[in-house]
């Protein structure tokens, strides 16, 4: 058995491009040879995931996995070098594997099973984030994935009552509420989760505007009012149009119309909304 030296490693890892520990690891059953070492880290598949693992992957899909009865639920990305791989059901179930493995154990590891999906597909591909929510008292957490899966959200709205979580009109509402964040794009869910400085911003970047300058004081205010409360209706979820009534409502006046009919109070407590690439570093 040759020698297992650190010099050793460290060309084995310059030769693959794979961590310290596993060269060693490698080294160890190879009896101390480099090109064995080699050809078992090949086999493995983590030489191969390591030499791609400096390309970039901004391609990808959202996936998610809701646990039965609706009370958690958990968001990933997974990206990859082309859309081509992006839309292969195979890269589509790994995805899906990997959203129901976080959900059963936000602290797993997931490198054997990337190592292996690199292999596989034969480019680099990265598990990027993931989003975790759980009920907190009587609600639902729901999710979506828009087509083509580059567009997915994660939703929690809570409920006063245990029993309007298992009523249809509850449970269409909840799937209603992922089909506009996911269209509209909010940020926040309301006005009260919008930080002073966004809107010291906007106020900012509105008050500099041509349409504004020479204002009397008074008109400014009211002006500013005016911009800011469309920045709301954009910004904010619940001041957005209801886009499955054609905007005419708000989805805050919806929900309240909705929490009338079951007598109930329903609030939407919060959200996810991940696109493909916009967490991969420029």
């Amino acid at each position: 058995m040759a020698e297992i030296t650190a010099t050793n490693v460290a060309k084995l890892r310059e030769m693959t491009g794979v961590g310290m520990m596993e060269c060693k690891k490698a080294l160890v059953e190879a009896q101390g040879s480099i090109e064995a070492a080699v050809d078992l880290l090949r086999k493995s598949g983590a030489a191969s995931a390591a030499k791609k693992a400096t390309r970039e992957a901004r391609e990808g899909v959202i996936a998610q996995f809701i646990a039965p009865g609706g009370q958690s639920g958990v968001l990933v990305e997974v990206n990859c070098e082309t859309d081509f791989v992006a839309r292969n059901e195979a890269f589509r179930a790994f995805a899906d594997e990997v959203a129901k493995k976080v959900a059963a154990n936000p602290n797993v590891n997931l490198e054997a099973d990337r190592e292996a999906a690199v292999g596989k597909m034969g480019e680099n591909i990265k598990i990027t984030r993931n989003a975790r929510l759980e009920v907190s008292g009587n609600g639902l957490v729901a999710a979506y994935i828009h087509l083509g899966a580059k567009v997915g959200v994660l939703v929690e709205v809570g409920a006063g009552k245990p029993e309007t979580t298992g009523k249809e009109e509850f449970k269409q509402l909840v799937k209603d509420i992922t089909l506009q964040i996911a269209a509209g794009f909010p940020q926040v869910v309301s006005r009260d989760n919008v930080s002073p400085a966004v809107i010291a911003k906007e106020r900012e970047i509105a008050a500099n505007s041509d349409r504004l300058k020479g204002k009397p004081a008074a008109a400014m205010e009211k002006i500013l009012a005016g911009v800011l409360d469309k920045f709301f209706q954009t910004y904010c979820l619940v001041d957005q149009g209801f886009v499955k009534r054609n905007s005419e409502v708000s989805v805050k006046e919806h929900v309240a119309q909705i929490s009338k009919q079951l007598g109930d109070e329903i609030v939407i407590r919060r959200f996810v909304r991940f696109q493909v690439g916009e967490a991969v570093a420029a």
